[in-house]
Protein backbone atom coordinates (compact mmCIF):
# COMPACT_ATOMS: atom_id res chain seq x y z
CA UNK A 1 0.00 0.00 0.00
CA UNK A 2 1.08 3.56 -0.71
CA UNK A 3 0.11 6.34 1.16
CA UNK A 4 -0.95 8.61 -0.88
CA UNK A 5 -1.81 11.56 1.85
CA UNK A 6 2.17 11.32 3.15
CA UNK A 7 3.64 12.45 -0.39
CA UNK A 8 0.77 14.93 -0.95
CA UNK A 9 -1.83 16.07 1.74
CA UNK A 10 -3.77 18.37 -0.92
CA UNK A 11 -4.33 15.51 -2.74
CA UNK A 12 -8.40 15.98 -2.74
CA UNK A 13 -9.39 12.79 -5.25
CA UNK A 14 -7.38 9.50 -6.48
CA UNK A 15 -7.90 6.39 -8.36
CA UNK A 16 -7.13 3.11 -6.86
CA UNK A 17 -7.95 -0.75 -6.38
CA UNK A 18 -9.95 -3.04 -3.54
CA UNK A 19 -7.40 -5.25 -1.81
CA UNK A 20 -9.72 -6.37 0.88
CA UNK A 21 -13.31 -6.52 1.66
CA UNK A 22 -14.60 -7.64 5.15
CA UNK A 23 -18.26 -7.27 4.88
CA UNK A 24 -18.82 -8.10 8.79
CA UNK A 25 -17.07 -4.77 9.51
CA UNK A 26 -17.97 -2.64 6.53
CA UNK A 27 -14.19 -1.90 5.64
CA UNK A 28 -12.50 -1.30 2.44
CA UNK A 29 -8.54 -1.95 1.70
CA UNK A 30 -7.07 -0.06 -1.04
CA UNK A 31 -3.91 -0.62 -3.02
CA UNK A 32 -3.57 3.59 -2.57
CA UNK A 33 -4.80 5.84 -0.85
CA UNK A 34 -5.20 9.51 0.05
CA UNK A 35 -7.54 8.71 3.42
CA UNK A 36 -5.49 9.48 6.49
CA UNK A 37 -6.22 6.80 9.03
CA UNK A 38 -6.95 8.12 12.29
CA UNK A 39 -3.59 8.45 14.34
CA UNK A 40 -1.79 10.12 16.39
CA UNK A 41 -4.32 12.55 17.91
CA UNK A 42 -5.74 13.54 14.35
CA UNK A 43 -8.97 12.33 13.16
CA UNK A 44 -9.51 9.92 10.52
CA UNK A 45 -10.75 10.87 6.57
CA UNK A 46 -13.88 10.98 5.75
CA UNK A 47 -15.71 11.45 2.41
CA UNK A 48 -17.04 8.87 -1.21
CA UNK A 49 -15.53 6.20 -2.68
CA UNK A 50 -17.43 5.68 -6.30
CA UNK A 51 -17.55 2.01 -7.38
CA UNK A 52 -19.24 1.85 -10.88
CA UNK A 53 -20.88 5.04 -10.66
CA UNK A 54 -21.83 4.44 -6.89
CA UNK A 55 -21.17 6.47 -4.23
CA UNK A 56 -20.06 4.89 -1.06
CA UNK A 57 -19.67 6.99 1.74
CA UNK A 58 -16.56 6.85 3.57
CA UNK A 59 -17.25 7.47 7.51
CA UNK A 60 -14.14 6.88 9.02
CA UNK A 61 -10.74 6.08 8.35
CA UNK A 62 -8.64 3.61 10.60
CA UNK A 63 -5.08 1.41 10.43
CA UNK A 64 -4.23 -1.94 11.43
CA UNK A 65 -0.57 -2.94 11.49
CA UNK A 66 0.56 -1.52 8.30
CA UNK A 67 -2.97 -1.51 6.77
CA UNK A 68 -5.72 0.89 5.97
CA UNK A 69 -9.16 0.45 6.23
CA UNK A 70 -12.56 2.53 5.29
CA UNK A 71 -15.19 2.21 7.09
CA UNK A 72 -18.47 2.52 4.89
CA UNK A 73 -22.29 2.31 5.39
CA UNK A 74 -23.04 0.59 2.27
CA UNK A 75 -20.70 -2.08 1.29
CA UNK A 76 -22.47 -4.53 -1.20
CA UNK A 77 -21.27 -3.37 -4.52
CA UNK A 78 -17.60 -3.77 -3.31
CA UNK A 79 -15.51 -6.53 -4.48
CA UNK A 80 -11.65 -7.21 -4.62
CA UNK A 81 -9.99 -5.82 -7.53
CA UNK A 82 -12.60 -3.39 -8.35
CA UNK A 83 -11.37 -0.27 -9.69
CA UNK A 84 -12.36 2.81 -7.30
CA UNK A 85 -12.81 6.75 -7.63
CA UNK A 86 -11.86 8.28 -3.58
CA UNK A 87 -12.80 11.56 -2.78
CA UNK A 88 -11.56 13.13 0.74
CA UNK A 89 -14.03 15.18 2.65
CA UNK A 90 -11.44 17.77 1.88
CA UNK A 91 -13.22 20.61 4.33
CA UNK A 92 -12.52 18.46 7.35
CA UNK A 93 -9.69 17.33 5.95
CA UNK A 94 -7.77 21.04 5.80
CA UNK A 95 -9.62 22.36 8.80
CA UNK A 96 -7.32 19.38 10.65
CA UNK A 97 -3.93 20.17 8.90
CA UNK A 98 -4.34 23.23 9.86
CA UNK A 99 -5.12 22.94 13.52
CA UNK A 100 -2.38 20.37 13.30
CA UNK A 101 0.47 22.65 12.14
CA UNK A 102 -1.25 24.88 14.56
CA UNK A 103 -0.85 22.37 17.61
CA UNK A 104 3.07 21.94 16.77
CA UNK A 105 3.53 26.09 16.25
CA UNK A 106 2.29 25.90 20.52
CA UNK A 107 4.79 22.67 20.95
CA UNK A 108 7.65 25.29 19.73
CA UNK A 109 6.40 28.03 22.20
CA UNK A 110 6.03 26.12 24.84
CA UNK A 111 9.19 24.00 26.19
CA UNK A 112 7.27 21.55 28.14
CA UNK A 113 6.87 17.61 27.48
CA UNK A 114 3.52 16.62 26.15
CA UNK A 115 1.46 14.49 27.27
CA UNK A 116 -1.60 14.55 25.66
CA UNK A 117 -3.39 16.10 22.45
CA UNK A 118 -6.66 15.75 19.84
CA UNK A 119 -7.02 17.36 16.87
CA UNK A 120 -11.00 18.41 16.05
CA UNK A 121 -12.52 20.37 13.57
CA UNK A 122 -14.05 22.98 16.13
CA UNK A 123 -11.28 23.17 18.78
CA UNK A 124 -8.19 21.40 19.48
CA UNK A 125 -5.71 20.85 22.55
CA UNK A 126 -2.27 19.79 24.02
CA UNK A 127 -1.55 18.56 26.99
CA UNK A 128 1.56 19.54 28.42
CA UNK A 129 3.34 18.76 31.71
CA UNK A 130 3.20 21.69 33.90
CA UNK A 131 3.92 21.26 37.45
CA UNK A 132 4.86 25.03 38.02
CA UNK A 133 2.09 26.34 36.19
CA UNK A 134 3.99 28.03 33.65
CA UNK A 135 1.84 28.68 30.66
CA UNK A 136 0.24 31.77 30.46
CA UNK A 137 -2.86 32.13 28.21
CA UNK A 138 -2.11 35.58 26.54
CA UNK A 139 1.12 35.35 26.16
CA UNK A 140 1.28 32.27 24.19
CA UNK A 141 -1.50 33.19 22.00
CA UNK A 142 0.34 36.23 20.91
CA UNK A 143 3.64 34.36 20.72
CA UNK A 144 2.26 32.06 17.87
CA UNK A 145 0.35 34.25 16.19
CA UNK A 146 3.76 35.63 15.59
CA UNK A 147 4.93 32.90 13.89
CA UNK A 148 1.87 32.22 12.14
CA UNK A 149 2.70 35.87 10.29
CA UNK A 150 5.99 34.91 9.70
CA UNK A 151 5.14 32.81 7.10
CA UNK A 152 7.48 29.45 8.23
CA UNK A 153 7.47 27.09 5.67
CA UNK A 154 6.57 23.10 6.30
CA UNK A 155 8.50 20.21 4.98
CA UNK A 156 9.20 16.63 5.76
CA UNK A 157 12.43 14.44 6.36
CA UNK A 158 12.77 10.64 6.82
CA UNK A 159 15.61 9.59 9.04
CA UNK A 160 16.73 6.50 10.30
CA UNK A 161 14.90 5.45 13.69
CA UNK A 162 18.30 5.16 15.07
CA UNK A 163 18.34 8.79 15.21
CA UNK A 164 16.15 8.69 18.06
CA UNK A 165 19.29 7.08 19.79
CA UNK A 166 21.32 10.05 18.85
CA UNK A 167 18.73 12.64 19.63
CA UNK A 168 16.13 11.80 22.06
CA UNK A 169 15.40 15.16 22.97
CA UNK A 170 13.76 15.62 19.65
CA UNK A 171 10.66 13.31 20.89
CA UNK A 172 7.88 16.15 22.28
CA UNK A 173 5.42 13.08 22.98
CA UNK A 174 5.24 11.26 26.13
CA UNK A 175 2.65 9.33 24.91
CA UNK A 176 2.68 8.55 22.31
CA UNK A 177 5.70 6.43 20.35
CA UNK A 178 6.58 8.25 17.11
CA UNK A 179 5.60 6.57 13.88
CA UNK A 180 7.86 4.07 12.09
CA UNK A 181 7.72 3.31 8.49
CA UNK A 182 10.18 0.86 6.92
CA UNK A 183 12.61 1.41 9.72
CA UNK A 184 12.49 5.74 9.18
CA UNK A 185 11.07 8.09 11.45
CA UNK A 186 9.27 10.80 9.51
CA UNK A 187 9.85 14.11 10.84
CA UNK A 188 8.08 17.49 10.15
CA UNK A 189 10.14 20.83 10.14
CA UNK A 190 8.55 23.99 10.56
CA UNK A 191 11.37 26.69 9.51
CA UNK A 192 13.68 26.86 12.32
CA UNK A 193 11.46 26.81 15.04
CA UNK A 194 9.97 23.13 15.37
CA UNK A 195 11.34 19.67 14.13
CA UNK A 196 10.00 16.47 15.32
CA UNK A 197 8.61 12.99 14.42
CA UNK A 198 5.01 13.13 13.19
CA UNK A 199 2.67 11.38 10.98
CA UNK A 200 0.19 13.55 10.51
CA UNK A 201 -1.37 15.67 7.47
CA UNK A 202 -0.09 19.41 7.47
CA UNK A 203 -0.40 22.93 5.58
CA UNK A 204 2.29 23.95 3.72
CA UNK A 205 3.27 27.26 5.64
CA UNK A 206 2.26 28.63 8.66
CA UNK A 207 0.40 31.63 7.35
CA UNK A 208 -2.15 28.95 5.77
CA UNK A 209 -3.34 27.97 9.51
CA UNK A 210 -4.61 31.64 9.89
CA UNK A 211 -5.44 33.32 13.45
CA UNK A 212 -5.03 30.66 16.16
CA UNK A 213 -7.21 31.53 19.71
CA UNK A 214 -6.17 30.20 22.61
CA UNK A 215 -9.31 29.74 23.97
CA UNK A 216 -8.42 28.23 27.67
CA UNK A 217 -5.65 27.17 29.56
CA UNK A 218 -6.85 24.74 32.54
CA UNK A 219 -5.44 22.51 35.18
CA UNK A 220 -5.72 18.56 34.30
CA UNK A 221 -4.73 17.07 37.59
CA UNK A 222 -1.30 17.79 39.42
CA UNK A 223 0.62 18.09 37.04
CA UNK A 224 -0.76 18.63 33.64
CA UNK A 225 -2.34 21.77 31.81
CA UNK A 226 -4.13 21.73 28.97
CA UNK A 227 -4.38 24.56 26.06
CA UNK A 228 -7.56 24.26 24.13
CA UNK A 229 -6.85 26.34 20.88
CA UNK A 230 -9.78 27.72 18.40
CA UNK A 231 -9.34 28.47 13.82
CA UNK A 232 -10.96 31.32 12.40
CA UNK A 233 -12.90 29.71 9.22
Amino acid sequence: MTNLFEKDPYLKEFESKIINVNQELKTIELENTAFYAKGGGQPGDTGIIEIDGEKLEVIDTTKNGGSIFNIVENIKNAEKEKKIIGKINWKKRYKHMRMHSALHLICSAIPLDVTGGQIGFEKSRLDFNDPEKNINKEEIEEKINVLVKENHSISYEYLDSKILEEKPEIVRTMSVKPPKINGKIRLVRIGNIDYQPCGGTHVNTTLEIGEIKVSKVENKGRMNRRVNILLND
